[in-house]
């Protein structure tokens, strides 16, 4: 081979290698400029999600306080209403059907036992038709007498 072409190739082996060599480092400091990158943009999320979380909870917050607060007022509202017809209905499908209608009759349920009335915390005895301590409930409605009879008063009321 002749001299000419022996230092051509060792040229091009040179150029190769430097060649070589240079894109290594160049990969090398784009690895290193991305990963840096990645750190200051994972810095960046982190702190976009935490400001727009606590203005997102706090929106919600005061969008949900009021929603909730009168759904709770309206349950409360629809709970005190009907007490005097739970009150009712509840005897006469348990246990106690002396209770129905009677303004004592409390009917609920502590830590396991049922409270009747304040009168007869276990309600009156077994067998009885009659309660000597009854007070007729008395419902301020237009629909209800005195008795707490339901009745209607006549076409005009609808």
């Amino acid at each position: 081979m002749e001299e000419w072409q022996k230092d051509f190739s060792e040229f091009l082996d040179t150029v190769a290698e430097q060649m070589e060599d240079f894109f290594l480092e160049i990969s090398k400091e784009v690895t290193e400029v991305v990963n840096t990158l990645v750190d200051v943009s994972e810095e960046i999320a982190v702190q976009v999600q935490g400001a727009f979380s606590d203005e997102i909870e706090q929106y919600a917050t005061e969008l949900v306080n009021p929603i909730l607060e009168a759904y709770f007022g309206f349950e409360g509202i629809v709970e005190t209403a009907t007490q005097p017809m739970i009150q009712a209905v509840e005897p006469m499908l348990s246990q106690h059907p002396v209770c129905a209608g009677c303004r004592h009759y409390h009917g609920q349920v502590y830590s396991g036992n049922l409270l009747v009335c304040g009168m007869h915390p276990y309600g009156v005895g077994e067998g009885a038709d009659t309660c000597p301590d009854k007070e007729l409930t008395v419902w301020k409605s237009p629909y209800f007498n005195a008795e707490g009879q339901f009745f209607f008063g006549g076409d005009d009321d609808w």
